[in-house]
């Protein structure tokens, strides 16, 4: 297979581009690297179009290794021919490949083994054939009372057996059949026990075309069938099936042909439905996994990629009711400064003696933020945390952040070893006030399945969940860069071409000697070899270094290049320093960017990265963002009435709509429908993760907690 043909047909690029990224992942470069500093090479692909041909790339190269198997292994039974062969290189996806490989994979004992022992695969050739013999009288031939074929009806019966397998197993037939069933059948559940309530009441009855039932409602319904609630079937008219395999093998009307419609039935329904049923809906839900771990991945970006806020001293409150809410004040490093437990739930006395407490640490640490937990009396929290900002004249705002995975952290041995003196309790608010100052740094210490943005997370095959999460975080953390002083362990550890072993080196290095000075004094980190040093250099920051360079997303490979543009427009390395260097793009347009590039020796979209990131060094792409939305005052779901207007936070987007933020403890969905005025595909063409939003109340259900908006209109 020519991989770079394939891969440039399907991702709509050059052949050219599509063999360079091959070459360029053969080579072991990471994808955050090709996709910033090789741009050249594959025509300034994005880093998730170039993790998409990467898993495009393995797959294909699975699917060659398994076609040359299962050659092998046919060719080694003496049974290899033209017409297999052909079909094997033409299969496009595995299952094809093991279709074909059906007839020949070795069985465990089946009635049509039974019946090739005792000798009646000639008897089933022949009814195959569909000729004019009498069948009576050639099934005689085959009694014999010391194999168990005591008449002629049993002989019919075992050839009937084989030919019913042979159907069975012919892949043409399987591919036919499974085509017309993805076109014409339904996904059906029913009840397991009608009487017994569950929320997947909506499905005891239910039924939808397979073609196009959608991802959320076939997870919900397998699910419901896993808890053993429903029973689920794919439905389909059975003659329609039927039609297409007397077609391919039933040639008249006379005994023989009868005989083998009786077994193509046979085969039908005993063999080939149940498991296509089993395939197809195997490749069902393999596709709604696929689609929801895509949805995830979006999330999980938007949430990383949420603005940090930066430089303001914040307090982190993790709420609850019998333990009291855990409070940690961090300064705008993140180290922490003060920590307290306070019971804003137990009574008037502790709600007085809790605002006190809080006021006075406002006060002493000039605390400007407040994050709240979103979990377990987070509303209680919000509520006390709102009236306590209102008697103080002190600026203060706060957040409800979300705490997913916050307890996994706070007991981990990372936080043990980022907070020895710390209860675990405590750890989980400084957690939370580090996540409203920078939700990269803070969320890259915790699994990313733990942070919950999805939707049935927990059913996803986790090993291609955590590979889609994994990447998600990597391409983040390398879209924003790393200070390399400041940086922990758990946030090197995602940095383009540094293992965790690695990052460790970096931390134990920069203990021994203090701060790295230079991006080059990286060489001198235990295991970090030259391609590491490539691979990671440029998403690394050294602000303290005496080279300007080293605190931007300029490459070192390119650091000639950066100086010689310098030259020809009149600069020095020092104004980058000085920020002087606001008028760098104007001065290259006038002397032309194709002229500039072969002046600099480099192409021209390294170029414009280099100016862009002279022009604005230490840049962080999040601070184009829209900030976060914070508040002072809170909401009750009671105060809220029809037609009100409200800003919101986006917190999840689902295949069926977004849940927004707005203030209150519930958040509210604004359904698929609500959306936009346009018809839109998903929710995700419109809204990501952290996107703040204007909404308008449509109904409220404050006895079940739900709020429906829209965003229409507004």
């Amino acid at each position: 297979m020519n991989y770079a043909e394939k891969l440039a047909a399907e991702f709509s690029i050059r052949a050219e581009y599509a063999q360079n990224i091959i070459n360029l992942l053969d080579e072991g470069n990471t994808i955050p690297f090709i996709a910033r500093y090789r741009k050249e090479m594959h025509g300034t692909l994005d880093d998730q179009t170039i993790r998409a041909i990467s898993e495009r790339l393995e797959y294909l190269r699975n699917l060659e290794k398994r076609k040359e198997e299962v050659y092998s292994l046919i060719d080694g039974l003496g049974k290899m021919d033209d017409e297999i062969a052909a079909a094997l290189e033409k299969a496009e996806v595995l299952t094809e490949v093991e279709d074909i490989y059906r007839p020949y994979r070795p069985k465990r004992k089946t009635r049509a083994s039974v019946a090739k022992e005792k000798g009646l695969e000639p008897l089933a050739e022949l009814i195959f054939a569909q000729g004019s013999e009498d069948l009576s009288q050639e099934a005689e031939k085959y009694v014999d009372a010391e194999k168990g074929i005591e008449s002629g009806q049993d002989a019919i019966q075992g050839a009937m057996d084989i030919i019913s397998e042979n159907v069975s197993d012919n892949a043409e037939i399987r591919k036919r059949l499974k085509n017309i069933i993805r076109l014409n059948a339904q996904l059906s559940s029913k009840a397991v026990d009608p009487e017994k309530d569950s929320v997947y009441r909506q499905y005891y009855d239910y039924s939808e075309p397979v073609a196009k039932i959608a991802d959320h409602r076939l997870l919900a319904i397998n699910r419901g069938e896993r808890e053993g609630f429903l029973r689920v079937s794919i439905d389909i008219e059975d003659e329609k099936c039927l039609k297409i395999i007397y077609r391919l093998l039933v040639k008249g009307e006379g005994e023989l042909s009868q005989t083998v419609k009786a077994a193509c039935e046979d085969a039908y329904g005993r063999l080939i439905f149940p498991s296509v049923e089993r395939e197809l809906r195997n490749e069902m839900t393999e596709k709604a996994d696929e689609n929801s771990i895509a949805v995830f991945a979006m999330n999980l970006r938007g949430l990383l990629m949420q603005p940090p806020v930066k430089g303001h001293t914040a307090i982190g409150l993790d709420p609850g009711f019998r333990t009291g809410c855990k409070l940690a004040v961090v300064d705008a490093t993140g180290r922490v400064l003060d920590t307290a437990v306070i019971y804003p739930t137990h009574g008037a006395a502790q709600v007085q003696k809790s605002k006190t407490v809080l006021k006075n640490m406002i006060r002493k640490h000039h605390a400007e933020m407040i994050a709240i937990g979103n979990g377990t009396a987070s509303k209680e929290t919000e509520m006390f945390t709102a009236e306590c900002i209102s008697e103080i004249d002190d600026k203060v705002s706060y957040m409800v952040v979300s705490e997913a995975g916050a307890s996994v952290y706070s007991a981990s041995k990372l936080a043990a070893e980022e907070m020895p003196d710390l209860d675990l309790t405590l750890r989980s608010a400084v957690s939370i006030a580090r996540r409203l100052q920078d939700p990269l740094a803070e969320l890259v210490k915790i699994e990313p399945k733990a942070i919950g943005v999805g939707q049935y997370q927990h059913d996803m095959p986790q090993k291609r969940l955590s590979e889609a999460l994994d990447g998600v975080v990597e391409d983040c953390v390398n879209a924003v860069g790393a200070d390399l002083n400041t940086a922990s362990p758990a946030l090197l550890s995602r940095v383009a071409g540094i293992s965790k072993t690695v990052s460790g080196n970096i931390v134990a290095y920069r203990e021994e000697h203090g701060a790295f000075t230079s991006r080059a004094e990286l060489k001198k980190v235990s295991k970090l070899g030259p391609k590491a040093f490539e691979q990671c250099a440029g998403f690394l920051r050294v602000p303290e270094s005496a080279n300007p360079l080293d605190n931007t997303g300029v490459h070192p490979e390119s650091y000639p290049a950066a100086e010689k543009l310098l030259e020809i427009c009149g600069y020095q390395t020092a104004d980058i320093k000085n920020g002087s260097l606001s008028e760098l793009n104007e001065k290259v347009k006038s002397i032309g960017m194709e002229a500039a590039a072969q002046q600099t020796g480099v192409g021209v979209p390294t170029l414009s990265d280099i100016i862009r990131e002279l022009s604005k060094p230490g840049r962080d792409p999040r601070d184009e963002l829209p900030p976060p939305l914070l508040r002072t005052d809170v909401l009750d779901i009671k105060d809220l009435k029809e037609g009100m207007e409200l800003k919101g936070t986006v917190r999840n987007v689902i295949d069926f709509g977004a849940f927004v933020d707005i203030g209150v403890h519930q958040d509210g969905l604004v359904h698929i429908s609500q959306i936009s005025q346009k018809r839109i595909r998903h929710p995700s063409d419109v809204l990501n993760v952290g996107d703040v939003v204007k909404v308008k109340v449509l109904s409220v259900d404050a006895e079940k907690g739900r709020i429906s908006l829209t965003m229409k209109g507004i």
